[in-house]
């Protein structure tokens, strides 16, 4: 048994353990209960509760929510559009959001899936500077995929 203090108290009967919290006006707290033997503290339990809900809060605090945003593009895109996939990816991934570049291949197009992989790679090439590509192109389906992730400041040094 530990008291309010966190001093070891020894064995004690549950009874015991029970009258030394209702004395101190402080809970009884099964800590170990898997322990031989098993291990009890005196506390405020209410206060506990209390600590515990603000470091979960402060830790949520600090988590990063980080989107996937998607680009879509076509096997057959002109310069000036692919230009403007380009700079919208740019801009998703210094925002810190993670970007899926994605080609649908439609109708007769899918058995020229190599170009299509070679609009992602360039898309890859024009952001290594700022993004890591996360999956390379892959295939699912009628669409080819490929995930840029942006790169963190460990990374740049």
């Amino acid at each position: 048994m530990i008291d309010a203090n966190g001093d070891q108290l020894g064995v004690k009967s549950k009874n015991e353990a029970l009258d030394l919290a209702d004395k101190a006006n402080l809970d009884l707290v099964l800590v170990a209960p898997n322990a031989k033997p098993p291990v009890c503290r005196i506390m405020d339990y209410g206060k506990y509760r209390f600590e515990q809900q603000k470091k979960e809060k402060e830790a949520r605090k600090k988590q990063k929510v980080i989107n996937v945003k998607e680009v879509r593009l076509s096997p057959n895109i002109e310069e000036h559009d692919f230009n403007t996939k380009l700079r919208n990816a740019r801009k998703f991934l210094q925002k810190g959001d993670k970007v899926k570049a994605a080609i649908r291949f439609r109708g007769r197009m899918i058995t020229h899936s190599d170009i299509g992989k070679n609009v992602l790679e360039r898309m890859a090439e024009e952001c290594k500077d700022i993004a890591s590509v996360e999956t390379k192109p892959k295939m699912e389906g009628r669409s080819m995929f490929l995930m840029l992730a942006p790169k963190s400041e460990k990374d740049n040094k």
